[in-house]
Parts: C-alpha cells; sequence; structure tokens
C-alpha cells in the first residue's frame, strides 16, 4: 500500500499535473488546487530538453507532445552582425536517450492541456479559483484553506504553486526569489523556414538574442538584457529596436513583432532552498523550491523531475517517514543546486563581461549529469 491515499496538489503547471497522473495512476485519490479561475490558454513557448522529455514519456503523452512540439538535436551560434552569419552548429547532448531529441520546443499551453487532460483521465480532480490562504499539519493529516472560504483535508500536501509559493509561505520556509540582474523579452511569432533549432547570439545591444521552434509554424524568440523597469505595451518598439543589430532570422522575426505580436518581459530569478523541502507532511517542489535563469533550460525539467522522484517514493513506501524525505532531499537537492548554480553562473559571466570563461566545460558537466536518470 502506499504511504498515503488522499494527496491535495497545490498548482495545475508541469510539475503539480506530473505529480498528480503519476500519484492517480497508482490508485491514490488526487486532488489540484488551482487558483486561476480557469484552464490557461495565453502563454509563450517553453523549452523542454531531453530530460524532461524522459519524464513526459513515462507519462504516456510523448506522443502528443512530439505532435504538438518541434524537437531538434543541435544548437546554433550566430555573429552579432547584419548577416546573421552561422558560426558553428554543435551537436546536443540527447540527456533523455538516444530515442529522443535532444530539445523540444512547445507553446507552453499546449504542453499545460496535453498534461492537464492526462491527469484528469487517470481520476485526478481540478478545482479552480482556489487561493490558498493556511495549512495546518497535525502531523497525521494537512488541511488547507482557500480564499473562499472552503477548506479540505489530504494526508499529504504537494505545493507546486511557483516562483511565488503561497505554500512556501505558509509552512514557514522565508527563502524568496532574487533578481539576477538581467531581463528577458519573449514574442510568440511566426516560424521563418531558416529556424529548424535553437540559434543563440551572444553580444550586440543584448546578452542573448536567441528563438526556439515551437511547433511548424510558430517561435518564441527572446532577447536578455539588463533588468530594468520596462512596460509590456512597450514590448514590440523595444524588441525591435534591440533586435535591429542581427540578422539571418532575426530580419523576418523583427518584422512580425507588431502589436498584434504575444510579447512579455520577466526579470531573471533565482532562489534555492537549501535543505529539506518539506515541514511535516507538506512539501513543496519545481519552481516553489528551486529557480534559475533559463541560461541552461532546464527550469521545467528539474520541475518534472522533482515530481516523479516524489511520487515514485510515495508509491513505493508505507508511511510518510523521515527516512522517505531524506531520500527525497537526497535524490534532488543537490541536481537543483548544481543546475541553479550553473544557469546563475552562466548569467553572470555575461553580466561581468568574462571573455575567457569555460562555458563548454559548464554546459557539458550539467548535460552529463542531469543525463543520468534522477
Amino acid at each position: 500500500m502506499a504511504a498515503v491515499q488522499n494527496v491535495g496538489i497545490v498548482g495545475a503547471g508541469a510539475a503539480g499535473l506530473t505529480a498528480a497522473i503519476l500519484l492517480a495512476d497508482a490508485g491514490i485519490q488526487v486532488e489540484i488546487l488551482e487558483k486561476a479561475e480557469a484552464p490557461q490558454t495565453l502563454g509563450s513557448g517553453i523549452t523542454l530538453q531531453g530530460n524532461a522529455l524522459r519524464v513526459l514519456r513515462q507519462l504516456g503523452v510523448w506522443e502528443q507532445v512530439e505532435a504538438k512540439g518541434y524537437g531538434f538535436s543541435t544548437l546554433g551560434l550566430r555573429a552579432p552582425d547584419p548577416a546573421g552569419t552561422v558560426i558553428a552548429v554543435l551537436e546536443d547532448i540527447r540527456t533523455g536517450g538516444d530515442d529522443l531529441p535532444a530539445t523540444m520546443g512547445m507553446y507552453r499551453p499546449d504542453l499545460t492541456a496535453i498534461l492537464r487532460e492526462r491527469a484528469e483521465q487517470a481520476g485526478a480532480r481540478i478545482s479552480y479559483g482556489k487561493t490558498v490562504t493556511g495549512i495546518t499539519d497535525d502531523r497525521g493529516s494537512v488541511t488547507v484553506s482557500t480564499a473562499d472560504g472552503g477548506s479540505a483535508t489530504y494526508d499529504l500536501l504537494i505545493g507546486a504553486d511557483g516562483l511565488h509559493s503561497a505554500v512556501r509561505k505558509a509552512i514557514g520556509i522565508e527563502v524568496e526569489p532574487q533578481s539576477t540582474g538581467m531581463g528577458i523579452w519573449r514574442a510568440f511569432v511566426e516560424r521563418p523556414e531558416e529556424v529548424v533549432r535553437t540559434d543563440l547570439t551572444y553580444g550586440g545591444p543584448c546578452f542573448i538574442a536567441g528563438y526556439c521552434p515551437t511547433g511548424p509554424d510558430t517561435i518564441y524568440a527572446y532577447l536578455v538584457e539588463k533588468a530594468q523597469e520596462r512596460k509590456h505595451e512597450d514590448g514590440p518598439r523595444i524588441m525591435a529596436e534591440l533586435a535591429a543589430a542581427y540578422g539571418g532570422p532575426w530580419n523576418e522575426i523583427r518584422a512580425n513583432l507588431d502589436h498584434s505580436a504575444r510579447i512579455n518581459y520577466t526579470w531573471f530569478t533565482t532562489h534555492l532552498v537549501d535543505g529539506p523541502w518539506n515541514r511535516g507532511r507538506s512539501v513543496i517542489i519545481g519552481d516553489a523550491a528551486h529557480s534559475c535563469p533559463p541560461t541552461i533550460a532546464q527550469g521545467a525539467a528539474m520541475a518534472m523531475e522533482d515530481a516523479a522522484v516524489l511520487a515514485e517514493l510515495l508509491i513505493s513506501a508505507d508511511d510518510v517517514t523521515e527516512t522517505l524525505w531524506k531520500e527525497f532531499t537526497d535524490r534532488r537537492l543537490d541536481r537543483a543546486k548544481a543546475v541553479v548554480n550553473a544557469s546563475v553562473q552562466l548569467g553572470q559571466w555575461m553580466l561581468d563581461g568574462v571573455r575567457d570563461a569555460n562555458v563548454p566545460g559548464l554546459m557539458h558537466s550539467i548535460s552529463s549529469l542531469v543525463k543520468e536518470p534522477a
């Protein structure tokens, strides 16, 4: 018998839905509490590395993801010049296995919709409009209070509610995300025919100019700059100005940056709960427990790995014990910490203008780490 029979999950993102699918498949009752009033249909792109695809295959949704997304196994480097000169095309490490692409680009709402449908088919229930306001742990169960006046009791609570996690705060973990000093513009636009992989340009007016194909007809393009106060409504103009120095596919991307393009601006942040992620029978995973700049594109992979490992331990154990929590910490903390530290280091080298940094060595070390199963 599994360690728990009734689990509450806060947050209907990749981490929460992954945990819900695996637990519900094992016959455990699962309720997801989502603060949004309805399923989210808007968003930008997401880059999924091979180790994320490995989890998606474990969930039984790989064929659907493959059909909706755009897989590739090379990385292009371009010069910051008007021609967008290709400097190199590198083979990426297939961290999910040789039978999966190294990388998959997707429209984020498409991924969420696939996982949400799979979770509901497994028997998980998603309750919308549920904002967590309090958590009470009596050692044998956890009671969650919500802003609508409701409450529910579970054998265990999983906080998968993102960067500004209400669960993290409610269980007394004071760590909060901090800016790393960089900001990123993202635009979801039509795919130029030339774009068949992620290409990165370092230098010019931005630290990084890049794009990732997300399907047959779409990409998300991004420009990384110093963090500053920006207005989303200024996005088309600012992105076009910043992108003017970059050639190749950027010429077509820039032409599509009108007011119909979906553009957003956020700051890079980082945090890590450097110790056990649980307090009693409540535990945080994914962006609630750790976040990092997308310089290595491992955020989604780390979140889904957290969920898969936690579900495995809960299903295989007879009870929720300190031994279970120690094994979860041992399997996840150092791995997540390495990814967070490397992601921040790559950004810091750019902020500091370090020209002789061993970027290939750092990237290879992380790829080698995450190629091993979590």
